[in-house]
């Protein structure tokens, strides 16, 4: 079968694999990789003190997406298939984890003048882990700023992400649990992409390595 997924989103919250993934389809798919950048200036003072700095981080990196999604747009003419690491509507998702009512009506305009022109995908896939596998993959990646990552914070993300999911209809969206899963072994990456090919509407969960009773569902 024929891969008919030209532009897949690779979505999911922090540290669970979404770049690495992007990457490794990329590779078996022969097409491109467009990872977004995290070089923000605002994000180390963010994890510090979100409240004086939530704003400013999640408009920097709205714009940012913003011109990111405008170049996938010529990309799609050429490219055999463009797999981003970031969805466009992850902006708001952060927006209402983070900011105050009067900061989130003012990101709601901006974001809705702006998302009339970003590129919708062909295919979504959604990394879910466990709030407990998050944090240990966070420590082992040791990333200075993100020692003020709590574990609270991370179970509310992990919320919103699948509260933004449940309702999610803009594209076919593939849900993966990736607590059991190591996509850089071959034969688990091809059972994916299967899994992947096969989805042409609607929504679709996939565990792998997990007993599906104690997958928890959106």
């Amino acid at each position: 079968m024929a891969f008919i997924h030209r532009y897949i989103a690779i979505e999911g919250p922090m540290c669970v694999g979404k770049t690495q993934l992007a990457q490794l389809l990329a590779s078996r798919l022969k097409g491109r990789a467009v990872l977004e950048s995290i070089e923000n200036p605002f994000l180390e003072r963010f994890y510090a003190d979100m409240e004086n700095y939530a704003f400013k981080t999640q408009v920097f990196f709205l714009l940012s997406r913003y011109e990111h999604q405008r170049e996938i747009l010529q990309m799609n003419l050429f490219e055999r298939c463009v797999i981003t690491d970031y969805l466009f509507d992850k902006n708001r998702i952060f927006a209402y984890l983070t900011l105050s009512d009067d900061e989130l009506i003012l990101f709601e305009r901006i974001y809705r003048l702006l998302s009339r022109g970003v590129p919708k995908p062909d295919l979504v896939v959604y990394l879910q882990a466990s709030t407990k596998t998050l944090m240990k993959r966070i420590r082992e990646r040791g990333k200075p700023f993100e020692r003020y990552i709590s574990q609270d914070y991370l179970f509310e993300m992990n919320k919103c992400y699948n509260t933004f999911f449940l309702e999610y209809d803009e594209a076919p969206l593939l849900v993966v649990n990736t607590d059991n899963v190591d996509f850089t072994r071959p034969e688990e990456l091809e059972r994916l992409i299967a899994e992947m090919k096969s989805l042409t509407h609607g929504k679709r969960y996939y565990a792998p390595n997990l007993d599906m009773r104690r997958f928890g569902r959106l």
